[in-house]
């Protein structure tokens, strides 16, 4: 059974979960993990969601506000065992829901092109390659889309 929950970045899975993201990262991005790693924390993070799978969880993923109109999606990471059974679009799915209800009507992120699962992802769901934002506008290795909810 899969269970998707609504919480905050106090949340003690989401925090094991997001460590776990955070590991895989500074390997995938080298030098560049220093850059990116300033831009990831979680605190006061109030718009988290942890993925369950009988009763265990092992996906997760958060958005902060961007401006006045969209949120930032954020943290999104999902088990390697649990890959490639769509929870991920499940989670996102989720967190747009949310941002929805809280009246906003867009939504962007940044992943990196070091994570080419993340970018098909974001296009299997209908997000768009947008200009790379502040503060990834320098980064050669940042990827940035925009999603209409």
């Amino acid at each position: 059974m899969t269970t998707i929950i609504r919480t905050s970045s106090d949340n003690t899975h989401f925090k094991n979960l997001v460590a776990l993201l955070d590991a895989d990262l500074a390997e995938r991005d080298g030098e560049d993990n220093t850059f990116y790693a300033q831009f990831n924390g979680i605190e006061q993070l109030n718009n988290c969601v942890v993925l369950y799978v009988d009763d265990n969880p092992v996906a997760c993923g958060a958005f902060k506000q961007f401006n006045k109109v969209a949120v930032e999606i954020k943290r999104m990471y999902v088990l390697p065992e649990h890959r490639g059974k769509g929870l991920a679009s499940r989670l996102l799915l989720a967190l747009e829901s949310w941002a929805k209800e809280l009246n906003y009507s867009n939504t962007v992120l940044e992943t990196g092109l070091r994570q080419p699962e993340a970018i098909a992802l974001y296009k299997k769901n209908n997000y768009t390659i947008i200009e790379n934002y502040p503060p990834y506008e320098h980064m050669a290795n940042s990827v940035c889309f925009r999603k209409v909810l």
